[in-house]
């Protein structure tokens, strides 16, 4: 069984996103394991990008922010290298084809297996032009975790029967952040990824509280936030690792 399976096996999973190398990559580093041991399931790893163009302001900060200290990709896969010797749950990166393309994709895939890496969600890759990673990813043993958004509709099943890992249910149009409310018949997605796969669905974008999230997993099988938590780290800077715990334990706590 792979880790991802285990992650979502008799559990609802708590997926926190955080962008690498955001405020440090030390911090990054502790982040980590603080949130593992808060009790995340998974754990989704911005690699900083000058063009996110998934993402709002908030997760933009923090490629800036990165880019700024000085992280770039082969100091983040360093890291991961260290942190994987601790960290048990696994990890994915989300990424842009530019940044894959830049390293060589080869490459790059070569270093996610070396350093325990179990996916990458790749936000600017349609579905039909999955083939110019699929090959090399199943090479490495890197899943590639596909969307659906509330736009795919009759796509959905088409994308759901060539999934691997988990599928990332995006649950709001528009880029990343937090939202008050989230509209999207998730139900009825996740209904339609049951016809084809057994394969879990996790849901993000706009997730930010824990009843949100709660709500979201009794639908599908896990939760995913990004903003909320990118939001603390920007708020405490250096500091930010005991307060970012006592989040995940929270959310954590109410999909238990």
């Amino acid at each position: 069984m792979s880790r991802i399976e285990k992650a979502f096996q008799n559990q609802k999973a708590f997926i926190p996103f955080v962008t690498g190398g955001d405020p440090t990559l030390d911090i990054t580093e502790q982040l980590l394991y603080a949130m593992e041991e808060a009790g995340a399931d998974l754990i989704e790893i911005g690699i900083p990008f000058s063009d996110p163009i998934a993402e709002g302001i908030v997760i933009q900060g923090a490629n800036e922010r990165a880019l700024s200290a000085g992280c770039t990709t082969d100091k983040l896969f360093d890291m991961i290298c260290r942190a994987r010797k601790r960290v048990t749950v696994p990890m994915v990166f989300l990424t842009y084809l530019n940044p894959i393309y830049t390293y060589g994709k080869e490459r790059f895939m070569k270093r996610c297996r070396e350093c325990g890496i179990d996916g990458i969600i790749v936000p600017d890759m349609p579905f039909e032009e999955k083939g110019e990673l699929s090959g090399v990813c199943e090479e490495y043993g890197v899943d590639i975790i596909s969307l659906i958004a509330p736009t795919s509709k009759e796509r959905i099943r088409m994308i759901a029967g060539d999934a691997k890992g988990y599928i990332y249910c995006v649950s709001s149009l528009g880029v990343t952040g937090v939202r008050s409310e989230i509209r999207t018949d998730i139900a009825g997605m996740v209904r339609l990824v049951r016809e084809i796969t057994k394969i879990p669905c996790a849901v993000g974008f706009g997730i930010s509280a824990p009843e949100q999230a709660r709500k979201m997993a009794e639908v599908a099988d896990g939760a995913i936030v990004g903003s909320a938590i990118v939001k603390l780290i920007a708020q405490y800077g250096k500091d930010c690792v005991p307060h970012v715990a006592e989040y995940v334990r929270t959310m954590k706590g109410a999909l238990s």
